[in-house]
């Protein structure tokens, strides 16, 4: 039995798609006609449970030559991923180059088991679409927080795509913002 939760947090339009084009969504605070400070809170919220943030090597390099050169960021955002303990999940990646970062390569349930099992807060996963399927697939994610914007696409990466087994949902909070975004968060039966 498992410690921590594992915590798939997710950016999602109403179609399902978690696939970032188009410009649908912008990180909390960076959409200057939009009062996303209750965003921002419940993302507070978020990183107060958690220490750790779990990565596919590409979210993960994009992360990375982003969040670190933000020197003037007021949301804390940068703050957070700078100090939090990040692990991303790759065979090619040699030097992650961002502090506090460890390279996952052994296979994936036993790294992701061997994470849950050790003491501390919530994992956070974020993006990182085919790394969020297979733990999907595992039937290693505890928790689901989807960040649900009022945007039809049409196309895109979903979150479920692919899914080879029914999975049973049990909603555990819905919280709605200023913006339109509503949070759902849902855990595994």
């Amino acid at each position: 039995m498992s410690n921590r939760d594992l915590v798939v947090t997710e950016n999602i339009t109403l179609d399902g798609v978690i696939e970032a084009t188009e410009g649908w969504f912008a990180p909390a605070g960076d959409e200057d006609d939009v009062d996303q400070s209750d965003v921002l809170a419940a993302l507070q919220e978020q990183w107060e449970a958690a220490d750790t943030l779990l990565f596919g090597r590409v979210t993960f390099e994009q992360m990375r030559g982003y969040w670190p050169l933000q020197t003037d960021d007021t949301t804390g955002i940068a703050d957070y991923l700078n100090r939090v303990s990040k692990y991303v999940v790759s065979s090619t990646l040699q030097d992650p180059e961002w502090e506090g970062t460890t390279v996952l390569r052994g296979a994936l349930v036993d790294e992701i088991q061997a994470l849950k099992s050790n003491s501390g807060r919530d994992i956070v996963t974020t993006g990182s679409m085919t790394l969020v399927r297979d733990l999907i697939a595992a039937e290693l994610v505890d928790e689901y927080r989807l960040f649900l914007y009022p945007v039809v696409l049409g196309r895109g990466q979903r979150l479920f795509a692919g899914a080879t087994a029914a999975a049973k949902l049990n909603l555990v909070e819905t919280r709605s913002f200023r913006s339109g975004i509503v949070l759902l968060r849902y855990r595994t039966a």
